[in-house]
């Protein structure tokens, strides 16, 4: 990808291609999608995952309860916490009492009984329960049952901070409110039973409920159905042994109540043979006002409370669908990339046809780059292939091309223009060149002596319109660097082998790229109507019909951005150009040929992959958050382990394949919280730019200096240096790479000694020729 852009000044009569538009509001936009997220997670998080499923009735731990009043102990079970009294049913009547639900299949069958038998009951209903079948507690109520609250999630309250009691009961309230329009002063605390059962924390329940206007209805009878003992055993737990007035407990939810419905059906003929009658709560303690319809603003905060809760539902549902194909496409893609990257090297030893030995043209685009454009131009010199060197200065201000001249270097020519931006200063050079086989490079660039001669072989295939070379990071000192060094190698360069073999390849860099002349004219050269002229310009080559392949053997050396605002500007301009350059050539989609494979391959691989899963990045990262706090910790920590291995495990496959030390792969973990998150905030921001339609400045990166010397990662195993032609200052250290590279040369037609020194250099005649200079301006036409 290209670093040298500068923005072009419009000319009359035509609009400008910038726009400085403020962009605020993407990133108002994505706080706020990240802070929904995360209530909706939080939200579903303590529904789902704080709740007790524990059965009312199963052994808990007694405590002490030397504060519960000897009146409340031995008093009714309907209890005014705040009051200190106690009330009960009257004799002959049963309160028959439903906890746990609304289920939506046993609650309908109870109440199709009740019905049936013309019993009204009272149901304590769970919160998350209503909020998933409100339609089930309205039908309670519109049926003359009463409704009662259980907890909102199930919790035992006793256990339970004060702040939580508080939340329990209120979200339970609104969620009544809102499903059935009504509101009720009815509490059935979780795992309370009878009050001879209440202990000092349960009682601190009661009376902080009763401070907040709630009644705490217990049971005198408990038909233990939720242990499932069998119809009759229900039915005989459920039978008073004498005619006072009873609460009997039994549960329309919490599993399977085939032995409560089926048990209803005989208990309540015979209790009312037995002269029973069954009535409500409230009315069986003589509650006037048991039940109230909801004010206007508790109904609709309940709705509220109701629609968010179901949303949460259906937004975990969706991301974990998504989490899962993302997953799985993201393992498909390691899979490919490896058997592709395979695939392509036993490739690359076949050769492409006869040596390719013509002269080439190198193009040195350059605005601004006195920190690196000696260093660039020497290496270029230093080729053994014979080429001819065009520094095309587009209006630097730094002594740029004064530099240059003042090497006075044979076969070097420095062209001037006035700032016109790059692609004007590549069509320039175009222009000027005097071969048929173009290399383009950007002027913080440093190649190696064999770079120039690996990259135009593959022009043997007249198939091939363009090349894309390894580009190697030589600032890899700190984490940035470490963390671009392995981007470059393992995402790009496993990338490009693979679209290398599907015929699709998407970008060839401007750092180290070759192009047949043929090739450009056909497509009128290198467009400036995005910001990525160099993915354009290949994708109009696929379009074109032409082959573009990857040369990993021809390799240069670039600088990386060195601090992350440099680095965001340059990602940004990057992923923006790119999407522009996407939706030009969004016709290949339904083209054939060359074109359709650039189409249904590339533009969808990467829309793919570089746009739509960045942009699920964030989603990934808060669902990690969800998934420590309420899910498994151990599960998710061995889920991001296994990813992390799997990337590893790329990593040292893409090293070894570049002739790279591993060692920068220690900080894989560190680049998980810092650098992937920049990365898909770049992607984020790119993209609601593109929505928005705004338009980017022409970016320049700050330049270092640090190619003068450029060292290889195995400087400790690496080869003597080839001798320097006279006045060169380059260093190169060649890897071991280079050595099988060069062990390959008699096959594939190159040169077998990798020393250019030791025979005449093929660059000798324009050494030896007068210098020129040439002055001036040439524009593409």
């Amino acid at each position: 990808m290209s670093k040298n852009r500068r923005r072009r000044a419009p000319s009359r009569g035509r609009h400008s291609t910038v726009r400085d538009v403020p962009l605020r509001t993407h990133w108002l936009l994505l706080t706020t999608l990240v802070l929904t997220l995360s209530a909706a997670l939080l939200l579903q998080g303590y529904t789902r995952h704080m709740f007790d499923s524990t059965a009312d009735g199963a052994p808990r731990v007694q405590g002490p309860a030397s504060s519960v009043p000897a009146r409340i102990a031995a008093g009714g079970p309907v209890i005014e916490g705040a009051g200190g009294r106690t009330a009960g049913p009257a004799a002959h009547t049963i309160a028959l009492t439903f906890d746990d639900g609304p289920d939506p299949v046993w609650t309908p069958k109870i109440l199709d009984v009740l019905r049936r038998n013309g019993v009204r009951a009272t149901f304590f209903t769970v919160g998350t329960r209503v909020a998933e079948n409100p339609a089930l507690a309205r039908r309670i109520v519109e049926e003359g049952h009463q409704i009662g609250l259980h907890g909102f999630t199930h919790t035992d309250l006793g256990t339970a901070s004060p702040w939580r009691r508080s939340l329990e009961l209120r979200e339970t309230q609104l969620t009544v409110a809102g499903a059935t329009g009504v509101t009720t002063p009815l509490l059935r605390p979780p795992y309370s039973s009878g009050n001879d059962a209440l202990t000092d924390a349960d009682w601190a329940t009661v009376v902080q409920a009763g401070q907040e206007g709630y009644l705490t209805v217990l049971t005198t009878l408990d038909s233990e159905d939720w242990r499932k003992p069998g119809v009759e055993r229900i039915i005989a737990n459920a039978t008073p042994e004498d005619t006072r007035g009873q609460i009997l407990l039994m549960h329309d939810s919490g599993g399977d109540r085939s032995q409560t419905v089926a048990a209803l059906e005989q208990l309540l003929p015979r209790l009312k043979a037995a002269g029973f009658a069954f009535s409500p709560v409230g009315e069986a303690v003589a509650l006037p006002t048991a039940v109230q319809p909801a004010g206007t603003a508790e109904h609709w905060q309940g709705l509220a409370l109701i629609t968010a809760l179901r949303t949460s539902d259906w937004i975990l549902g969706a991301i974990s669908w998504l989490l899962w194909a993302a997953g799985a496409i993201s393992l498909l893609r390691a899979v490919a990339v490896f058997v592709a990257a395979r695939r392509h090297v036993r490739m690359r030893r076949r050769p492409w046809g006869d040596p390719v030995t013509e002269p080439v043209s190198v193009i040195v685009p350059a605005y601004n780059e006195s920190a690196g454009i000696e260093a660039a131009v020497r290496s270029l010199l230093a080729s053994d292939h014979p080429v001819e060197v065009i520094v095309v200065d587009d209006g630097s201000t730094d002594g740029t091309a004064d530099l240059v001249e003042a090497l006075h270097l044979p076969g070097v020519r420095v062209i001037r223009q006035q700032n016109a931006g790059k692609p004007a200063a590549l069509n320039t050079g175009i222009a000027a060149a005097s071969c048929n086989l173009l290399v383009m490079v950007d002027g913080d660039t440093v190649f190696e002596p064999d770079a120039v001669r690996m990259i135009v072989q593959p022009f043997a295939n007249r198939r091939v319109g363009a090349v894309s070379g390894n580009a190697k990071v030589v600032n890899r000192d700190g984490l940035l660097g470490r963390w671009q060094h392995i981007e470059y190698v393992v995402g790009f360069n496993l990338d490009r082998r693979l679209f290398d073999l599907a015929e699709c390849m998407p970008t060839v860099p401007g750092a180290v790229g070759a192009f047949r002349r043929e090739a450009l004219l056909r497509v009128g050269g290198v467009s400036d109507t995005t910001l990525a002229e160099d993915t354009d310009l290949t994708m109009a080559l696929c379009r074109d019909g032409w082959r573009v392949v990857y040369e990993e053997r021809a390799k240069a050396w670039t600088e990386a951005p060195a601090s992350l605002g440099a680095l965001w500007k340059q990602r940004y301009r990057w992923c923006y150009g790119t999407l522009q350059a996407m939706w030009k050539h969004r016709g290949a989609l339904a083209q054939r040929g060359q074109a359709g494979k650039l189409g249904r391959r590339g533009l969808i691989y990467l829309l793919m992959f570089q746009v739509l899963l960045p942009l699920l990045a964030p989603v990934v990262d808060v669902f990690a958050l969800y998934g420590l706090i309420f899910l498994d910790p151990l599960r998710i920590l061995g889920l991001w382990s296994a990813f992390l291995l799997l990337q590893a495990l790329m990593g040292l496959y893409a090293f070894r394949l570049d002739g790279e030390r591993p060692g920068p792969l220690w900080s894989l973990p560190l680049q998980q919280f810092v650098y992937r998150q920049l990365m898909y905030l770049v992607v984020i921001q790119s993209v609601f730019t593109a929505i928005a339609g705004s338009r980017l400045r022409w970016q320049r990166m700050e330049r270092y200096g640090s190619l003068q010397v450029p060292v290889r990662a195995t400087e400790s195993e690496a080869l003597p240096r080839a001798p320097e032609p006279p006045g060169l200052e380059l260093a190169e250290i060649w890897t071991e790479e280079a050595q099988r590279a060069a062990a390959l040369a008699p096959e594939v037609g190159y040169y077998s000694d990798l020393s250019w020194a030791s025979r005449p250099h093929p660059n000798e005649r324009i050494r030896n020729a007068p210098a020129e200079e040439t002055h001036g301006e040439s524009h593409w036409s």
